[in-house]
């Protein structure tokens, strides 16, 4: 049994006067109990939080699940991954106390949140970082070097075939199949598409030349399947496919793509992924605790990956009781902790939040309350 530690983060133990330090089994499959340290007041959070969303965030999810669970034993959390979309929408409608999503809030969704959140509205909390993959079935080749443009290309169904002279002119090394070119995309409103189109939309605009959006263009043809898990097993069993997924699901799978930054071509890693986070700024016109990120796409940094997921918990600002207000205060400062975000990246290999971000987070966990 290895106790959960806070680290640096230490203060989260008094949140609020019901919030809670946590220790807990610290393994990916944590299935023991671990005895809870006491809240501030003496009292453990107890109850069930509800949270709908992002499928990426799946496998994070599950261990900070358990492990939150094991340090408070009347409390449960669920999750249920139908996708960032629906994760947006069920906070907004109330049908959920937290949305996971891998897209913050658009403008009108933000606006819109006063409804159930009160008059601060919604708040993005990041929780989790990854690089998302362009992941391929080609025999006997694991990497390949692509460039913006070509990324598009492939994705918009001009590129035909993997011996493409656009491919091959960036992998002269490689051997290139004479293979159907069969592109895979999320079949729901998803976060990673939303992520991998303002890519393409930012990187290259003479080839990708739709709005960055949730759900796949229409007018474009391909395969599609719902979810992470979907276009992962499609590309899996279709040799020549190729798809954008969450890098934790296709690690060892697939083959998986370098990108092109400047001018050298960048691996996929959950270092380079907070590399390219650290340099975003945030979104202008939002609560003065809510912390939405707007990320270069076109970054030239060297040991940037630019095709990142920015993961959020959007929680509200306000709630109607103060035992859901400690639930989601207790719960939400344990995923940004050092613990939870140690268990995060060792479950799904994503990219634990920096000082700076981790901060922030935790001010912006501190400020939720009860509505007046």
């Amino acid at each position: 049994m290895k106790a959960l530690r806070f680290g640096r983060n230490a203060a989260i133990a008094v949140i609020s006067a019901g919030a809670l330090a946590l220790t807990a089994c610290g393994s990916d499959n944590a299935t023991g109990t671990a005895p809870a340290t006491p809240a501030a007041s003496g009292a453990q959070v107890s109850g069930t939080l509800t949270g709908i969303g992002s499928s990426a965030q799946g496998a994070a999810m599950d261990v900070w699940k358990t492990n939150f669970a094991s340090a408070n034993q009347g409390a449960t959390v669920q999750y249920s991954p139908d996708g960032s979309g629906a994760g947006r929408k069920a906070l907004l409608d109330g049908s959920a106390q937290f949305g996971g999503s891998d897209a913050y809030l658009k403008d009108d969704e933000y606006a819109s949140s006063t409804t159930q959140c009160g008059p601060d509205g919604a708040l993005n909390i990041p929780v989790y970082i990854s690089p998302i993959a362009v992941a391929f079935n080609l025999p006997e080749i694991k990497e390949l070097n692509l460039d913006a443009v070509t990324v598009a290309k492939i994705f918009r169904g001009e590129i035909a075939t993997w011996n493409d002279p656009a491919i091959a002119a960036q992998n002269p090394d490689a051997t290139l199949p004479d293979l159907k070119v069969t592109p895979v995309n999320r079949s729901d409103d998803s976060g990673t598409t939303s992520n991998f189109t303002d890519y393409l939309a930012a990187a290259a605009p003479e080839a990708w030349t739709d709005k960055p959006a949730g759900v796949w263009p229409a007018t474009l043809q391909g395969e599609n399947a719902k979810g992470t898990s979907g276009v992962v097993k499609t590309v899996t069993d279709t040799p020549g496919a190729v798809t954008y997924a969450d890098d934790s699901a296709v690690s060892g799978k697939l083959g998986v793509a370098l990108i092109k930054v400047g001018e050298s071509y960048t691996k996929i890693s959950a270092e380079a992924a907070a590399k390219a986070v650290d340099a975003g700024k945030p979104v202008e016109g939002r609560n003065a605790n809510d912390l939405s990120i707007k990320l270069d796409r076109a970054t030239t940094i060297e040991g940037a990956y630019p095709i990142v997921l920015v993961s959020f918990h959007i929680v509200c600002s306000t709630y109607a009781d103060q035992k859901t207000v400690d639930l989601v205060k207790a719960f939400e400062a344990y995923v940004v902790s050092d613990a939870g975000q140690t268990a995060a990246a060792d479950a799904a290999k994503s990219a634990p939040l920096s000082k700076d971000l981790q901060d922030k987070t935790l001010k912006s966990i501190e400020s939720i309350k009860v509505k007046s």
